[in-house]
């Protein structure tokens, strides 16, 4: 059970929520960072009182150090201080909650040191899953899954004995914002619509591969990883009330899910207290008023991400990093409303098309597809 915890991210989304449960919990922190959120980071700092703060940002950093003069907190910046905070000697736990391809390397640091990594950070198995959890294996470190539909996947197996017995993994999806839209009424949807999202509060990028649904591509792909299955046996289902958070199908027919409020504290909360589960403070699931629960199949002809990540899976190698470089890039493109919304998935089936797959990668190999794609996206 974790006592120290070193919170990579801990000005977005998840690490604001991380937060919340650190103090519930009555935890330490030894470390948080975050991109260039000087404010936030300083007000949590004052707060939690860590023994090292980090912004990527290195102007940031230096701005935060000025603020922070006043008190023995020390402050880092840029990649580096990222990995110094990833190992530090004090946290038992690092939670990965960062955004996108920078995650990979930190986590592999923290593996390294045998921690226990609270995985909120998806890209880092979508680009380098082999690589990661045979590093994991190797050292012994626990990776404990923070996405709710891992959560619910973890959760749904602890009573699973023989990885033989897993008929499927059926990840729920809430479709997004545009569920039941055609792709010619996708065609000209702006970022405010898209970061519309009917049951959770996330940060941009997120929210707009909910609404692309490559979100649930990249979950697919971690799933994989996380659990060692083929993509054949990771399925996705469109389920909009949010409630049923995943389920694992049995060879014998039963189907095991996780059901709970749409609320990222409970997934980050047992991935702090595992094995064991904390009482919470929080508004808990009243079936009585959920209302009919309702499954059906994602449209792939409207949302095209979910089957390019599905090939992307089925093609390996660095397949999987170029598919996650090219769509951060485009994203970023769409959120700054430079291109379309149906150009994303255009963005990157091209960026796959002109750079090459490399099997059996080494690390240098996977950030360096990373680098390509992201360029293929930029200079189209």
């Amino acid at each position: 059970m974790t006592k120290t915890v070193a919170v990579l991210g801990s000005t977005g989304s998840i690490g604001r929520q991380t937060l919340q449960v650190v103090q519930e919990l009555g935890l330490t922190v030894a470390a948080l960072t975050a991109n260039r959120q000087v404010d936030l980071l300083e007000q949590q700092a004052r707060q939690l009182h860590p023994k090292l703060a980090v912004l990527y940002d290195r102007a940031a950093a230096g701005e935060l150090r000025l603020r922070l003069s006043d008190t023995d907190i020390r402050v880092a910046e840029g990649p580096e201080g990222l990995l110094e905070a990833a190992t530090l000697p004090e946290a038992d736990t690092v939670v990965t909650a960062v955004m996108g391809s920078v995650g990979l390397e930190p986590t592999l640091a923290a593996i390294r040191e045998k921690k226990r990594i609270a995985l909120a950070n998806k890209e880092t198995l979508v680009c380098a899953g082999e690589l990661v959890m045979a590093e994991a294996e190797r050292c012994g470190a626990e990776i404990v899954p923070v996405d709710s539909e891992h959560s619910a996947i973890f959760q749904s197996l602890q009573g699973c004995r023989d990885r033989r017995e897993v008929k499927r993994l059926l990840l729920t999806c809430s479709g997004g914002p545009f569920f039941g839209l055609s792709h010619e009424e996708l065609e000209h949807k702006t970022p405010a619509d898209a970061l519309k999202h009917p049951n959770w509060s996330m940060g941009a990028k997120i929210t707009i591969d909910s609404a692309t649904l490559m979100n649930k591509g990249l979950e697919i792909i971690e799933a994989m990883r996380l659990y060692r299955l083929p993509v054949e046996q990771v399925e996705a289902v469109i389920h909009r009330q949010s409630i049923v958070h995943s389920l694992v199908e049995y060879r014998d027919g039963a189907m095991i899910a996780q059901l709970g409020t749409a609320d990222m504290k409970l997934p980050i909360r047992y991935a702090f207290t595992w094995p064991y589960r904390a009482e919470t403070p929080d508004r808990t699931l009243d079936l009585l008023s959920c209302g009919p629960l309702t499954f059906q199949a994602p449209d792939t002809e409207a949302f095209p991400c979910l089957a390019i990540a599905r090939r992307c899976a089925r093609t390996g190698g660095t397949a999987c990093a170029i598919m996650n470089g090219a769509n951060e890039e485009a994203v970023g493109l769409f959120l700054r409303q430079e291109i379309g919304f149906n150009d994303i998935a255009r963005r990157v089936e091209d960026a796959l098309c002109r750079v090459e797959v490399k099997y059996t990668p080494s690390l240098e190999d996977i950030l360096e597809a990373d680098r390509l794609a992201r360029a293929a996206v930029l200079n189209r």
